[in-house]
């Protein structure tokens, strides 16, 4: 079953970040990541993963009545941003509670687990 791993960062540490260069702390949470990374990419249960940039520069498109309009920025001000995401296949959600909690632990930071919608999920 294939997963998605939302991973969020403070806002304000994202702006800290770019501004200035990775302190020894984000080096090493980094670098353990990455090793883990390359251990799920060997079992074969790491289908992708990527950084994402900055929200200043995300477009969001909406609906109004007349049709769509697409605005500078990320859909809402939050203090928390979407920062990465990884798509896993595994076994079941236990599996990826599990993945997920590594990551926590080597990063800090929290990630949301969101089943991809598949065959198990039609009627």
């Amino acid at each position: 079953m294939k997963y998605l791993l939302l991973g969020y960062t403070p806002a304000a540490a994202w702006d800290a970040a770019t501004a200035d260069a990775p302190t020894p702390e984000a080096l090493a949470a980094f670098a353990a990541y990455q090793e883990f990374e390359r251990e799920l990419r060997e079992t074969g249960e790491l289908v992708s993963t990527e950084g994402l940039g900055h929200p200043a520069v995300s477009t969001t498109v909406r609906p109004v009545p007349d049709g769509v309009v697409a605005t500078d920025g990320p859909f809402a001000e939050l203090k928390e941003v979407l920062a990465s995401f990884a798509v896993i296949d595994v076994s079941g959600h236990e599996r990826a509670v599990q993945i997920a909690s590594r990551i926590v632990a080597a990063l800090g930071e929290p990630v949301e687990i969101r089943p991809i919608m598949g065959a198990e999920f039609t009627a």
